[in-house]
């Protein structure tokens, strides 16, 4: 797993993606992730129903900390995903990462050239690390705490659609790859023949 600073003589680009750019692509992801989010709801709810978030038997208050909560995680949730993704550049190599957001998505990305091994874990650290974190809080709240933890995993897994798709996609791609990821879109480069 490398970072390079500059992409090295003899390549060029093969496949670029651009989220903010290309609309059928977006709309894809985003059904994908939709799809994701409904199955991971709807397969829960026969083990811990969805009423339970809900539930007010421990009084009004606690019942709006919750929702209070949930609303607090959910930000912090999308800002640590990235922040592990940042990490994750940084594992490879990357001096400097940058951080945004569009208003639709939030982003890490860099300057860098990455590895296609490199690259793909960049892409599935976030995922990996919170859902191994999140089902742990999972199994340990109470029951009228669950769903708040959950949203949370749904959310990590469901929102992670364009991760998926970049880690199939480029898995098909040669192994010489490199890849620059500039946030909302990447750049795909080869070794040219």
């Amino acid at each position: 797993m490398k970072a390079f600073g500059s992409l090295p003589e003899g390549y060029g680009e093969i496949y670029s993606v651009d989220l903010k750019k290309n609309k059928k692509l977006s709309l894809l992801v985003n059904g994908i992730a939709i799809v994701i989010c409904v199955v991971m709801a709807v397969v829960m709810n026969f083990y811990v129903p969805f009423s339970t978030l809900f539930d007010m038997k421990d009084g009004f208050v606690p019942y709006i900390i919750r929702f209070v909560s949930l609303m607090l995680l959910s930000v912090l949730y999308i800002v640590l995903h990235e922040i592990v993704h940042g990490i994750a550049m940084k594992i490879c190599g990357t001096k400097k990462v940058k951080y945004g957001f569009t208003g639709v998505y939030a982003y890490a990305g860099s300057d860098d050239y990455y590895d296609k091994k490199g690259y793909i874990f960049i892409a599935l650290a976030p995922v990996v690390l919170w859902g191994i974190v999140l089902a742990v809080v999972n199994f340990l709240v109470p029951a009228s705490w669950f769903w708040v933890i959950y949203i949370i995993q749904i959310s990590n897994v469901g929102g992670a659609a364009g991760d998926y798709f970049v880690t199939v996609r480029f898995s098909r791609l040669p192994k010489d790859i490199l890849v620059k990821d500039y946030g909302v879109g990447m750049v795909v480069y080869s070794k040219e023949k």
